[in-house]
């Protein structure tokens, strides 16, 4: 089954925490704190396997975590750092963050990996904190939370040259005749309910990928029979064979059909329809005046495209229609696509704090905001320090201030919430 659009979660680990712990070996005296830090939380990452062709494998898995990283151990032992995840896509896949619409990877390249939720860090032991002053810290740091995303997938079929016509027209009988795919032929309509690929081998040295692009009638940029669905799939390609059923065996004009057809490119996007075409004449075996044939040829070339006259049932003029097409792929340059092969996404959001009023309720957000809360112990008093001067190097004080906030205010952070004064912060 060929699924070419999904939602997924991906939830990357929290770091382990810090440990809290002292030395009490026989011949160290003072002993002094050996508290080990926290293992770094599992990553999630997109990778693209050149060996899957559809997102079937998500209609029931959905929902991708990494594991937590291990805590701190006494003796300044480290935590184990936990395993990356990784999610494998068809080539062609377009990520998006699902909320906010934003691009975050557009995966191409065979084994391309695209970071999309980073893991925690670990937090610090107490061995981290001594000082001259305070020399047996009872304070370690809890690992940085992880984070969840929403994503969703796109499969773009990723082919050289695309096939474009109305159904019935030879599309699926052209592919199975000049390559290796085998996609099922009838004499009727929607034959083709799939994007079919196919690898056209000229020589030994010379070879492109061909894609059938499936349900284009009139209105199909709107929706209408399997266009809406499908289209998008002939957006990379660099070279489009136009099929026309040049014996009007279905009763429909050819030339119009060529019309329509590109309306509805056009239609659908100004770009796809500036790509290179060439047109293909089909079943002209069932063509019982040559003239018919002329009169198209001279039409259609007569609107600047070149014109080839084929019949897949025999393979007559396949040959040379596919050696123009080689030829007009060495010309055009490859497609661009719109993010880098190597894609490494985390933190996409340029504004720092996010200050928000409801109900009489401040509401802070933002990474370092939610690092520091996550990476807090409340119960702690010289966590509750730490936190407090971490708050004023953040200025927040005078963010809140500026947004309207007053003494005795109730601020929230990440579901922590504070009542504010000019002078200190009291959790609630």
């Amino acid at each position: 089954m060929f699924i070419d659009r999904a939602k997924i979660i991906v939830v990357s680990g929290a770091g382990g925490d810090g440990m809290v712990s002292f030395r009490r070996e026989k011949y160290v005296p003072r002993g002094g704190p050996s508290g080990g830090d926290g293992g770094k939380g599992g990553s999630v990452f997109i990778k693209a396997n050149s060996d899957l062709n559809t997102l079937i494998n998500f209609r029931r898995h959905r929902k991708f975590a990494a594991k937590a990283g291990a805590n701190g151990g006494a003796k300044e032992m480290f935590g184990k750092n936990a395993e990356d995840v990784f999610v494998e896509v068809p080539l062609g896949t377009m990520v998006y963050d699902n909320k906010t619409g934003e691009l975050l990877a557009d995966m191409t390249q065979n084994g391309q990996e695209a970071l999309i939720v980073k893991g925690g860090h670990g937090g610090r032991g107490n061995s981290h904190f001594a000082t001259s002053a305070v020399r047996a810290p009872l304070y370690a740091e809890k690992g940085e939370p992880g984070e969840e995303k929403e994503l969703r997938l796109e499969l773009k079929v990723l082919a050289d040259v695309g096939l474009l016509g109305f159904p019935s027209v030879g599309k699926s009988s052209l592919i199975r005749k000049v390559s290796g795919a085998k996609p099922e032929v009838a004499a009727y309509h929607f034959t083709t309910l799939n994007p079919i690929l196919g690898v056209v081998n000229l020589d030994y040295e010379r070879s492109f990928v061909m894609a059938d692009i499936p349900g284009l009638i009139e209105g199909a940029s709107q929706g209408t029979g399997l266009g809406d669905e499908f289209l998008r799939h002939v957006e990379r390609t660099k070279v489009l064979i136009h099929v026309l059923d040049a014996a009007g065996s279905e009763g429909r004009d050819p030339l119009n059909d060529f019309h329509i057809i590109n309306n509805e490119l056009e239609l659908y996007s100004p770009e796809l329809r500036q790509k290179k075409q060439i047109v293909a004449a089909n079943k002209t075996d069932l063509i019982d005046d040559p003239k018919r044939l002329e009169e198209l040829k001279e039409a259609i070339e007569k609107e600047g495209y070149d014109f080839y006259p084929i019949c897949t049932l025999s393979g007559e003029g396949t040959r040379p229609l596919m050696e123009a097409v080689w030829k007009l792929l060495q010309e055009i340059p490859d497609v661009s696509f719109e993010s880098p092969e190597k894609a490494i996404v985390y933190e996409a959001n340029k504004q720092e704090f996010e200050i928000e009023c409801k109900n009489d309720v401040y509401y802070i957000k933002g990474k370092r905001v939610e690092k520091l809360v996550g990476m807090t112990d409340f119960e702690d008093y010289v966590s509750l320090r730490r936190f407090d001067r971490a708050w004023r190097f953040m200025g927040l004080d005078k963010l809140l201030r500026k947004a309207g906030c007053q003494e005795g205010d109730t601020v929230n952070l990440y579901g922590v919430e504070f009542t504010w004064s000019e002078n200190h912060s009291e959790e609630e």
